[in-house]
């Protein structure tokens, strides 16, 4: 058994800070608003979609100290043991000069009513420190989480560009200060698990995996927090007791990636960050869909393995995971079983996982040379909106220009992220052509009977998955769409 330490210790800015009587639904944005009087961090949504929140937390990994923008405002205390947060407080310049990235702001006319100031300012820090002559591209992507009512972004983006003209990133504090900041979060990795607080209101940081596979055995109803990006909802728009919770967003051993015989084993505390670059290279199409998940103050939160154990029939990751053949891995002790992704989701906020039990690895497969793999995620707006449909295509052609096999499977069709069983066996044999298309397209019928709520009414959405096939078809052939139903034709 793991010693045990009842206190989170981190570091805010230059302080040190050990806390011995945190809430487990205590976020960050309320502790440094309320707590520490740091008020230049905002709360606009309190959901992680404005930005207003935003700060940087340092965390140590494989690649060393590392600074994310993540949300304050779903980010919980829990989960903050053995990292480094700087707030918009702590940015300074040289003698009493403003920090390159503020100075940029002002002079190019980037605030009108400032209340989002801090928080653009946060992203474009992170932004800077990484990468200090940016793309438009990257900028675009690193505010992509971030909203402005009143100023109109093109400003924005022309401090953004103007940053490294005030200053250079190598010789920001933080820069400056790395080996040192480093040194000190080494030093409070001392393997302990940490618990705080008694009873039920308590929040536990295990030491490892091992050791979060014995508290969750003993404790089978506690709520797991990795990412927080749905977890943090729960708290602040459904008021949700998430005691006692557990916080594995840290935990070394759940954050690791491999690829061996063409399969990708993903940690299920992988974030789509951290993701991103694997998937996006070995599996181009994931690329995309990634780039679209929320902000990138989410991407940096938000984890793969989270994605599909909430069994959200919205979720972004699971419809192209199923559509590739993924399988999971499920842990409960020191047993382990792997089952194929799609049998995980059962029903609506039912999943295969046992009490005790929890997700550990997702094993993906790389698509076959000569496969085609695609796929398309329908939202009211581009960026960092949930779905209101998605679907994933994976098709096998045969030598003779016939369907060998297809896998289509979607999400937000049913109660669950889905296979359309009925399209696949109408399409599999046949010529891969506009004639088989469209006469699959009858199918969907008796695959899925979507809901009408605020992201799309079901007649749209039973649509639009039609659509997304002729579109795979069209893609895939280089032909035009010869059939393709108007959207004013649904309403």
């Amino acid at each position: 058994m793991a010693k045990i330490r009842n206190e989170i210790r981190f570091i805010l800015n230059g302080a040190d800070v050990a806390l011995n009587d945190g809430a487990p639904d205590a976020t960050l944005l309320d502790w440094l608003r309320l707590n520490r009087s740091l008020r230049g961090t905002k709360e606009g949504c309190a959901e992680g979609d404005c930005g207003a929140c935003t700060v940087l937390v340092g965390r140590l990994s494989a690649k060393g100290l590392v600074y994310e923008s993540v949300n304050a405002c779903i980010r919980f205390m829990g989960s903050l043991d053995g990292t480094h947060v700087v707030t918009i407080e702590h940015l300074r310049g040289d003698g009493e000069k403003l920090h390159p990235v503020q100075q940029a702001m002002v002079d190019f006319h980037g605030s009108q009513c400032g209340f989002c100031t801090p928080g653009f300012i946060m992203s474009l820090y992170a932004l800077w420190m990484t990468t200090p002559n940016p793309s438009d591209a990257a900028i675009e992507k690193a505010l992509q989480g971030n909203l402005c009512r009143c100023t109109g972004y093109e400003a924005i983006m022309r401090a953004a560009r103007a940053i490294s003209s005030y200053g250079k990133a190598a010789k920001d504090p933080l820069a400056v200060e790395r080996k040192d900041v480093t040194a000190r979060l080494e030093a409070l990795r001392d393997g302990a698990r940490v618990e705080v607080g008694s009873g039920k209101q308590r929040l536990i940081v295990p030491a490892n995996v091992d050791d979060f596979a014995a508290v969750l055995e003993k404790e089978p109803r506690a709520t797991i927090v990795a990412g927080s990006t749905d977890v943090g909802l729960w708290v602040t728009k459904h008021m949700r007791d998430i005691s006692p919770a557990i916080f594995i967003g840290g935990l070394d051993g759940l954050r690791t990636m491999s690829e061996k015989d063409g399969i990708i084993t993903v940690g299920a505390s992988v974030t789509y960050t951290e993701a991103f670059e694997t998937l996006s290279e070995r599996i181009p199409a994931l690329g995309p869909l990634v780039d679209r998940i929320g902000g990138e103050q989410v991407r940096n939160m938000g984890t793969i393995g989270g994605n599909i154990a909430n069994g959200s029939p919205i979720g972004d990751t699971p419809p192209p995971l199923i559509a590739l053949g993924a399988q999971l891995t499920l842990r409960k002790g020191d047993a382990r079983r792997t089952i194929p992704l799609e049998t995980f989701f059962i029903a609506y906020g039912k999943q295969d996982r046992q009490p005790g039990e929890f997700v550990e690895a997702v094993h993906v497969p790389v698509p076959a040379k000569g496969t085609k793999f695609a796929v398309y995620k329908v939202t009211k707006r581009r960026d960092e909106d949930i779905t209101a449909t998605l679907g994933a295509f994976y098709l096998t052609l045969a030598r003779d220009g016939t369907v060998a096999d297809i896998r289509i499977a979607y999400g937000g069709m049913a109660a669950t992220p889905k296979r359309a069983a009925a399209v696949e066996k109408a399409l599999i044999g046949k010529a891969w052509n506009e004639a088989t298309v469209e006469a699959a397209m009858a199918e969907y019928e008796n695959d899925f009977t979507p809901l009408t709520d605020m992201r799309a009414t079901a007649e749209y959405r039973a649509l639009a998955a039609k659509n997304l096939l002729l579109r795979f078809y069209v893609e895939t052939t280089g032909t035009r769409a010869p059939f393709q139903v108007s959207r004013n034709e649904a309403a």
